[in-house]
């Protein structure tokens, strides 16, 4: 306890150390053997928890992107203009390796050590993630062009930020996005209609003209974007499209408008209309989808560790205000209702914090056990913690009372947060037909996934159940799980986290964890079983 305020107002939670007082990221690095990274994720939880981090986060959201199209003269310029607190941000993800650490190290914990840092930094700013996460997703897909990559290499895998608007060769680091989607497709992007016409060969390999649109472009004025077009002999291709030319002229990709978004407010997503912009093939031709899909790998499984982070930042958030909010003759941490609200808060963190580091730790490897369990729980991690983020994080504002609800305070912009990673890079129903197709395409790894399951699931029953339950529903026509998707799904990751809960957590943590999910009541109203012994403790061992 930090002792009652005079006034019975919750000071602010800053200067406070994210990795050293969160236990569960700390074992998960261990875990990942990435303890060589400790001392510089101590200096990053410090840095991240400061007053001056936290004030710098509130400002790049405060004031959002400006674009401007043109000129004073009437050139097209299509610049996007922002706050010196974005940069501060930008510059603090990139030094901190979110943006090519386990490029910059080939060591396999190196994603481990990723992911902590990633997960810490969507605790304080989400929209600088966005291009920092698409940087680092595209190193491997730029790798296929290798004349390409020879050039980007050492841009790519700087840790300084460049926020100069300057042709490639002129910038010390870059920043790639990326651009699907299209107003009439969405999420079905073979529908896509922007073309890519040949246009002789370059230093980089082909090139092509592309004309046509994309709906949502993330972060316009990266450095380059991996586009989706289309070909007339073989269908749709992968290509690097540069904001400048490599002669020094801008690239006609001409800026619609901003979107207006709920929440991500100091990350600029755009609309954005191609007329002949120059790109270059990345790939094989015509297998476009398939290249982007690789790359959206990489980025849902930072949308799982940085929905893990939601839920870590709207936990301690709770924590510190119920510790220091007097009520009813005592602190609102003391009381029975709140205390086993706060429990399955806690609880619902550490899996989803495990979860998530643990299919980072995987990334890292070559094992062929580790790659199964990446194609089939990268999609139902991706749903599942992004899913609950939603919920958990108007949740974590309700224990705030009015004080959540007001954007003086920290709950607002958290809850605005919690929805953009479930429709980022596939909603829900996208990431629960992407398991069942990884199920489709491999069966036997699915059923291989299982086997790592129920071997932690034979010490106890009910998890066993769970395992067995699954079997069952892959021997289901395709039909007929399909229309269960979301419910296959669901129980797949919980399973996975009740298994890696056993595995990773306390026996206390891990026997109510299992106890409260398979209850047919949890759910509509959150909050562990009454009586689940040693509640106290889970709630003291939540946040150090």
């Amino acid at each position: 306890m930090i002792g009652r305020h005079p006034d019975n107002q919750v000071p602010e939670l800053k200067d406070y150390n994210l990795f050293s007082s969160d236990p569960v990221l700390q074992r998960a690095v261990a875990r990942g053997q990435a303890d060589w990274r400790r001392p510089e994720l101590l200096r990053q939880g410090a840095e991240y928890g400061s007053e001056a981090t936290l004030r710098a986060a509130e400002d790049a959201n405060l004031y959002p992107p400006e674009l401007h199209t043109h000129s004073a003269t009437g050139q097209r310029i299509d610049v996007v203009k922002f706050h010196p607190a974005w940069h501060t941000m930008m510059a603090m993800a990139r030094r901190n390796g979110n943006a090519n650490l386990p490029y910059c190290d080939t060591r396999a914990s190196a994603w481990s050590a990723y992911g902590a840092s990633m997960y810490m930094h969507s605790q304080i700013e989400s929209g600088s993630g966005c291009p920092t996460t698409m940087t680092k997703a595209c190193i491997p897909v730029v790798a296929l062009n290798p004349a390409l990559y020879a050039e980007l290499a050492p841009q790519l895998l700087s840790l300084e930020h460049d926020p100069r608007d300057l042709p490639l060769a002129q910038k010390t680091s870059i920043t790639i996005g990326m651009g699907m989607t299209e107003k009439q497709g969405g999420s079905d992007v073979r529908s896509n209609t922007t073309r890519a016409v040949p246009h002789g060969s370059g230093p980089w390999g082909d090139e092509y003209l592309l004309t046509g649109h994309k709906w949502f472009f993330s972060a316009p004025m990266c450095d380059g974007h991996l586009v989706l077009a289309k070909t007339d002999e073989h269908g749709s291709s992968c290509f690097f499209v540069p904001r400048w030319r490599p002669d020094g002229s801008k690239n006609p990709i001409h800026i619609q408008r901003l979107k207006d978004k709920v929440g991500n407010r100091s990350n600029a997503s755009s609309e954005v209309e191609f007329k002949e912009a120059l790109g270059v093939r990345v790939g094989a031709e015509g297998r476009g989808i398939r290249t982007l899909i690789e790359m959206a790998n990489y980025t849902r499984l930072d949308c799982a560790l940085s929905s893990a982070g939601y839920l870590r930042q709207g936990l301690v958030q709770a924590l510190h205000y119920t510790r220091n909010r007097f009520a009813f003759g005592r602190y609102l941490a003391e009381q029975a209702a709140m205390q086993t609200l706060l429990a399955d808060m806690a609880l619902e963190s550490e899996a989803a914090t495990v979860l998530a580091m643990d299919l980072a730790a995987r990334f890292g490897s070559s094992d062929p056990a580790d790659l199964a369990w990446r194609r089939l729980l990268t999609p139902a991690a991706k749903f599942w913690n992004c899913k609950r983020a939603v919920g958990f994080c108007g949740e974590a504002m309700e224990v705030f009372g009015g004080n959540g609800y007001v954007e003086s305070g920290p709950m607002g912009r958290l809850f605005r947060e919690a929805p953009v990673n479930s429709i980022w890079e596939g909603s829900g129903n996208v990431m629960c037909l992407d398991v069942l197709r990884a199920v489709a395409h491999a069966p036997d790894e699915a059923h291989g996934v299982l086997d790592q399951l129920q071997a932690v699931a034979s010490q106890a029953p009910e998890l066993l159940s769970q395992v067995q339950r699954l079997r069952r529903e892959l021997m289901l026509p395709p039909e007929v799980l399909e229309a269960q998707a979301r419910r296959f799904t669901q129980r797949l990751a919980l399973t996975a986290q009740a298994c890696l809960m056993l595995q990773h957590a306390s026996t206390r943590a891990a026997n109510a964890f299992i106890a409260s999910r398979f209850d047919p009541d949890w759910g509509p109203v959150t909050g562990i079983s009454a009586g689940t012994p040693h509640t106290a403790e889970l709630l003291q061992a939540a946040w150090a």
